[in-house]
């Protein structure tokens, strides 16, 4: 499990909600990133849509599609096309935390994940 020092959340015409996981080096972090952007969604193919998962980890993983978020307690767990994260939330702020829920549920307008909120 990795944990997460903060989130950043966005509500535009791109629904992105981003962790920051620390790495060694004092302040340099890696991103893993949910981005969904329904406004040119009707461009692609059904396939294609929903919410995009990229981690720095792993760079060639960039077209793996959302299928399944689960939050409970100070655990998130992140199931994708290609993988599954676990990223632990306990030391965040929980207005960021709360954020974070808001943006999934509307990236999730059309229910093409699961989402699980205990």
């Amino acid at each position: 499990m990795e944990n997460a020092i903060f989130i950043t959340t966005e509500e535009g015409e791109d629904l992105i909600v981003s962790f920051a996981i620390p790495l060694e080096e004092p302040g340099d972090v890696k991103s893993m990133i949910l981005l969904r952007t329904p406004k040119y969604e009707f461009a692609l193919d059904e396939s294609e849509r929903g919410v995009m998962v990229s981690h720095d980890d792993f760079p060639d993983d960039e077209d793996a599609l959302l299928e399944e978020v689960a939050i409970a307690g100070d655990v998130v767990t992140i199931t994708t096309s290609s993988r599954t994260y676990t990223v632990g939330i306990g030391g965040i702020n929980e207005k960021e935390i709360e954020k974070a829920k808001k943006v999934l549920k509307k990236m999730n307008f059309d229910e093409r994940f699961t989402l699980t909120i205990e």
